[in-house]
């Protein structure tokens, strides 16, 4: 999975635990999602996460 390009948010990993505690790798993904942005009349696509979406677009 690819890295938030605003924030740099990327996986996290840790371990899944069974009622017999067996420990279990996995990871999380962030929501990262292709975005067009227009950046001084140039459009481009970027990747970033919702989280970033959302604050871009109530800054905006």
């Amino acid at each position: 999975m690819a890295k938030c390009e605003a924030c740099g948010k990327g996986p996290q990993f840790g371990h899944n635990v069974s009622h017999s505690m067996r420990h279990t790798n996995r990871r999380w993904n962030p929501n990262i999602q292709r975005v067009r942005l227009v950046e001084g009349g140039v459009k481009k696509h970027v990747y970033m996460c919702a989280k970033c979406i959302k604050a871009r677009q109530k800054a905006a």
